[in-house]
């Protein structure tokens, strides 16, 4: 988002126009950041086989699909839903790797058929693979480093007490496993948590999965997930991926030296290549001041970006009505019967009712994690891409909230 001539834009059109053509609230993504984020990754890792694989869960649109298939990355989708929709956006099952998790086997089974990289996080599912389809389809596992890593709690992922991936301590039981049945593993994963920083933590993750990997010969890649960093707010430090990708890639190149081949890298980025493309544009419905506070009253709430209630996450706003007035400082919060503070005692050019605030950093997590909480519609959303707008999903009706209800005449 750029302020030229007073007003804000994206790509040369204003953001201000786009409330006016689509209304209010609505997702907006800017296409060209996007693209941008892919070509960082790839350059970063350039003398590696990379191979991306966009976490779907972020911002699972079928045309952000689309725009990242052009790019040249695969998907990673948690759910067969996911599987799916990667599928129907037009990627081949070969470019879509599947890591579920509690899911049933009929599931699996679902995913197989589909004809998906299959990964499995648990040693009962493992077993229960192996004695349905042997060496007949090849597989991916996913351990569990024991790394406690990550911006928050509930996504750090790859500590001890996680329920995601199978214990590095379990090293011995998967192997028996593997060979009682004969499977066909080519690929370890790992995936720490999210927000992380620092090249060593990848580091200390890519030896734990280089150990592992020297006791399976057939491995064609090894997955080191995602989590990389973006910043959220001025002065805000986001992971170096040049230096992630110089570190990592060198000490993967001499594992590949001691395997005896070359391996494909993946690394799955969901926020790093969507977040920052993303705002989501409120209209300011009421200013209501309090002896503690004055706030903004948006018309949107936790049913639409939950992110600061479930993790405490920073999102910067901005009055784009106003780009240039006296600042003051406001708590903006929705329209939920909860408590949703979208962002607590901010600085922000003076707001009157009517106002158009925009709240960044809402590409990842934000409409992929909408609700109809309070039998609130879901917002429309549009996607910039070479200067033009494109609406890549219609506002809900009220219509909508009753689809799938069935009245039975009470």
């Amino acid at each position: 988002m750029e302020l030229n001539n007073q007003s804000y834009q994206i790509q040369g059109l204003e953001m201000i126009e786009l409330t006016k053509k689509y209304g209010t609230p609505l997702y907006v993504y800017d296409g060209e950041k996007i693209l941008s984020q892919v070509k960082l990754l790839q350059e970063a890792f350039s003398s590696v086989d990379l191979k991306i694989k966009y976490a779907t869960k972020a911002l699972s649109n079928i045309n952000i699909l689309k725009l990242l298939k052009k790019a040249g990355t695969g998907i990673d989708a948690v759910s067969i839903e996911e599987v799916k929709l990667g599928m129907h956006a037009g990627f081949e099952p070969s470019e879509i790797m599947y890591t579920p998790n509690c899911v049933s086997f009929e599931e699996i089974q679902d995913a197989v058929e589909l004809g998906v990289m299959i990964n499995i996080d648990n040693i009962p599912m493992l077993e229960h693979f192996g004695k349905v389809y042997g060496n007949s389809v090849p597989i991916c596992v996913r351990l569990n480093p024991h790394i406690m890593a990550g911006g928050n709690a509930k996504i750090s992922v790859g500590h001890i007490d996680s329920k995601f991936g199978i214990s590095i301590l379990q090293l011995k039981h998967i192997l028996k496993v593997v060979e009682a049945y004969g499977l066909n593993v080519i690929g370890l994963h790992v995936h720490t948590g999210s927000d992380i920083l620092e090249a060593e933590v990848f580091l200390k993750g890519a030896e734990i999965l280089f150990d592992a990997a020297r006791e399976f010969r057939d491995l064609k890649f090894l997955d080191f997930g995602g989590g990389f960093k973006v910043a959220y707010k001025e002065g805000d430090i986001s992971t170096n991926i040049l230096d992630v990708g110089q570190k990592v890639s060198a000490a993967f190149k001499q594992f590949c030296l001691e395997y005896g081949r070359k391996l494909e890298l993946w690394f799955e980025p969901g926020k790093f290549l969507v977040s920052e493309s993303g705002y989501l544009l409120v209209r300011t419905n009421v200013i209501k001041s309090t002896p503690a506070s004055t706030f903004v009253g948006v018309d949107s709430g936790l049913n639409h970006l939950i992110r600061p209630m479930m993790y405490d996450a920073y999102h910067g706003v901005v009055n784009i009505s106003n780009p240039t007035g006296e600042q003051h400082i406001y708590s903006v919060v929705g329209y939920i019967c909860e408590t949703d503070t979208i962002a607590a005692d901010r600085k922000m050019n003076d707001v009157k009712e009517g106002d158009i605030i925009a709240i960044r950093n809402a590409g990842a997590y934000g409409f992929s994690m909408a609700s109809n909480y309070n039998s609130r519609l879901k917002p429309a959303e549009v996607l910039i891409l070479g200067g033009k707008d494109y609406l890549i999903r219609e506002r809900e009706t009220f219509e909508d909230i009753l689809k799938h209800q069935i009245d039975i005449g009470l």
